[in-house]
């Protein structure tokens, strides 16, 4: 379910999913009728190639070297998981269509076709707007920033629900950090049986984590001087649903 605060300042379709492709590390690939989970076996060229290391009994390696043209089709599957204990933790996942191709001992993948399914839909990305988008340079540091967050500033959390519209807090008994990256920070609000999500915007990108960390700081300062909202209702653990 999802609330009214006005998302802006997000990244694109084609930057997300490279951002979602870039940080997952582990792969579902369906080829001929068969699936198989693959854990820190693929690599991500600039371009967005997967290349994966498939074991030498993977059924996946033997339908591309025995595959008619040496290029069996397939579909990849990236799940991209919130670092942070939420309901429904998986923000979004990534489906490429293509074909695989043997390379030495490895497998490369070329996709013909790139889709992204958020809360808010599926987004089909262009192909050349994928191959020339680059992940979100916080992307690989994101789990580690949000957890840090969540374990150890829970007060600026809460002191941050103050830059937040009071009617997406109505019901409110816990907000987590959900996602960060260079345009902004994303907040998950639970209530006893829903939840929705709302975003605080960067007032400037931030490329690094030194700028992220300014960018925190500006939000915190803007929160402190913001309105107390009414205080997040507290109820049993039990009562949610």
């Amino acid at each position: 379910m999802g609330d009214s605060q006005t998302w802006t300042a997000a990244p694109a379709a084609a930057e997300l999913a490279r951002s979602v492709l870039a940080a997952s590390w582990s792969c579902a690939v369906t080829a001929d009728g068969g699936r198989e989970e693959f854990v820190g076996a693929h690599t991500v060229g600039e371009d967005g190639r997967v290349v994966l290391d498939v074991p030498a009994d993977s059924t996946l390696l033997a339908a591309a070297v025995f595959a008619p043209r040496g290029e069996p089709s397939a579909v990849l599957e990236f799940a991209d998981v919130s670092p942070v204990p939420v309901r429904n933790r998986i923000r979004a996942r990534l489906w490429m269509a293509g074909w695989f191709a043997v390379e030495g001992e490895q497998l490369a993948f070329r996709p013909t076709r790139v889709v992204l399914r958020r809360t808010s839909g599926a987004t089909v990305v262009d192909l050349d707007e994928f191959a020339a988008a680059a992940p979100d340079p916080l992307a690989m540091a994101e789990a580690g920033l949000l957890t840090h967050l969540a374990d150890c500033h829970g007060d600026a959390v809460e002191r941050l629900t103050r830059l937040v519209e009071r009617d997406s807090l109505h019901g409110a008994v816990k907000v987590q950090p959900l996602a960060v990256d260079r345009h902004g920070l994303t907040l998950r609000i639970e209530r006893a049986r829903t939840h929705g999500d709302v975003r605080l915007a960067f007032h400037q990108p931030a490329d690094t984590v030194s700028q992220l960390t300014e960018r925190m700081h500006i939000l915190l300062t803007q929160a402190g001087a913001a309105s107390c909202p009414r205080a997040l209702q507290r109820q049993r653990a039990d009562d949610d649903g």
